[in-house]
């Protein structure tokens, strides 16, 4: 492990963690004061989250923009505040009886360089205020749609009212939001119980260190 200041760390975001939870852990693990990250995952995702430390950390746009690689599983006939399973109910649908085909035939419409209206649950400014904090007090304010990029949609498993799909896209893109419109076009309503992060660019998954075995190796190559 290299032990200057100037890593890309690509780690395995545990459940439950926020992005930044997991920048003050490698700091406190290093001692390196510049530490970031490039490209936020939601406290209930997990997967590849790059850590930046010391210059590299100025090459965070560069990072972020790669192309991304998620698998997520979709719950049809409800959806929540949040978009995900962490919300509140605050609509429910019956769920159309429809074979994988049928489904499938959905996600060419989302595929190609689309438009994306981000969610109220979500790191994003509008006139300078933080959209999350926002919602948290219950407000709801009017989001322009922004241009998005998705180059692939697999579906990986279905059995309704659930399916998992595999997803390529491009820099902010919404997964959450991209399962609640899905669910709209097979005429239903929807919210993700679980996302995963495979890829970053080259950096996948496989790769990625659990914080545990992080801190070991660290640990281990410093003394």
């Amino acid at each position: 492990m290299n032990l200057t200041a100037d890593n890309v760390f690509n780690i395995d975001k545990p459940i439950g963690w926020t992005s930044f939870d997991v920048v003050k852990k490698v700091r406190g693990i290093t001692h390196i004061k510049k530490v970031g990250h490039a490209g936020t995952l939601d406290p209930f995702a997990t997967g590849v989250l790059l850590v930046l430390t010391g210059s590299q950390t100025k090459l965070q746009t560069t990072f972020t923009d790669l192309r991304k690689v998620y698998v997520a599983t979709v719950s049809l006939g409800s959806q929540t505040d949040t978009g995900d399973y962490t919300g509140s109910v605050i609509s429910e649908d019956t769920v159309p009886n429809m074979t994988r085909a049928e489904l499938e035939s959905n996600f060419g419409s989302f595929v190609g360089d689309i438009f994306q209206v981000p969610p109220m649950f979500s790191a994003k400014k509008v006139n300078g205020q933080t959209l999350y904090k926002l919602a948290r007090k219950g407000r709801t304010v009017e989001r322009e749609p922004h241009p998005i990029s998705i180059f692939s949609i697999e579906l990986i498993d279905m059995q309704l009212p659930n399916f998992t799909m595999k997803v390529h896209c491009g820099k902010g893109t919404y997964i959450r939001t991209l399962a609640e419109d899905i669910a709209v076009s097979v005429g239903t309503v929807g919210h993700l119980t679980a996302l995963r992060r495979l890829a970053i660019g080259e950096f996948v998954v496989e790769d990625a260190e659990s914080i545990t075995t992080f801190e070991e190796r660290w640990k281990s190559c410093a003394a």
